[in-house]
């Protein structure tokens, strides 16, 4: 869900004589707002995913903005574009990935032997399901070096430049900055480079528990929980709604937005749309800036809501 030109999201309303996000924006830039529009040159900024993980993903790392310029000059056919990657993964279901490097003492505990006995402990079981998804790859072995990082539902994991990464099991949303720039290590068929990937690697442990990233319930809204991370490309809403309310706002901001249903039916009208919207679950609306949307809730369980926007 977005506009990267390696997967422009398609428009399904017949009306709207463009039929990619990346169309509509180029002919209607003030829909991403005055300060996005001047930021990102006229660009959505962020990428917003959804993510259902049965067998682990690659172990990868992101370059950050000059190694992807540098990277992208060298190698096209690889780097596809000159930007950064920063992201964040929101479980919705019991999630599990690795995120950084372990503390050095559990590394070093993993590694040891005692009396001859085997020492896979708690990642045994994590051991041979990668190693039965990948056989034969090192990569299996990463569990010793980076940390395991389980989320509940709702829990986010933030994924700076140089941060090694997999994801291993579970659904989640993903947002991320507008590329497509990944330098791959392990658990893959993808082109790996060993070489880049260990210069640009960020080897600071620390322990799991640091890679969690909170959520901030809004102090205007609290049905509303805020990822605010640490670079300007993207944020992301938790909108939970209960089935008490019949009628909720989605209000406006100085930034384009992407909704997704999650759980929940309702109809939405705006002054933007020339006729109502039915949304479910898996629903995806673009809304411009400084738009809002009316939901009359039809279900009785109320609605999740994510909305991935830039706030300047």
């Amino acid at each position: 869900m977005g506009a990267h030109p390696r997967g422009d999201a398609v428009i399904r309303d017949n009306r709207i004589p463009q039929k990619t996000l990346g169309q509509w924006i180029a002919d209607n830039p003030a829909c991403l707002g005055a300060k996005v529009k001047d930021t990102f040159q006229g660009q959505l900024p962020f990428l917003f995913k959804v993510l259902s993980v049965n067998t682990a993903l690659s172990i990868q790392a992101h370059p950050n903005k000059e190694l992807a310029a540098k990277l992208h000059a060298q190698f096209p056919e690889h780097y596809p574009d000159a930007n950064h990657k920063p992201e964040m993964a929101i479980a919705l279901t019991p999630f599990e990935g690795m995120c950084g490097f372990r503390p050095v003492e559990e590394i070093v505990s993993f590694l040891q032997t005692a009396e001859g006995k085997d020492t896979l402990g708690s990642n045994g079981d994590l051991l041979l399901r990668l190693h039965s998804q990948y056989p034969g790859d090192i990569g299996c072995f990463t569990i010793y070096f980076l940390n395991l990082v389980r989320l509940e539902p709702g829990e986010a994991m933030f994924l700076g430049a140089n941060e090694p990464h997999a994801y291993l099991h579970g659904d989640c949303v993903e947002i991320m900055a507008c590329s497509d720039n990944t330098v791959r290590a392990g658990l893959t068929p993808k082109f790996i480079d060993v070489l880049t990937l260990c210069e640009m690697l960020n080897y600071t442990p620390a322990p799991s528990s640091s890679k969690i990233f909170p959520a901030a319930q809004s102090q205007l809204d609290p049905h509303v929980y805020l990822y605010d991370p640490p670079v300007p490309d993207f944020t992301i809403m938790r909108i939970e709604i209960p089935a008490s309310i019949k009628l909720y706002l989605i209000s406006a901001m100085d930034s384009a937005s992407i909704l997704l249903v999650i759980q929940g039916t309702a109809v939405g009208t705006s002054t933007a749309a020339a006729s109502e919207m039915s949304l479910q679950r898996g629903s995806v609306l673009f809304i411009s800036a400084n738009e809002s949307i009316s939901l009359h809730l039809s279900s009785p369980d109320g609605m999740l809501l994510f909305r991935a926007c830039c706030l300047l």
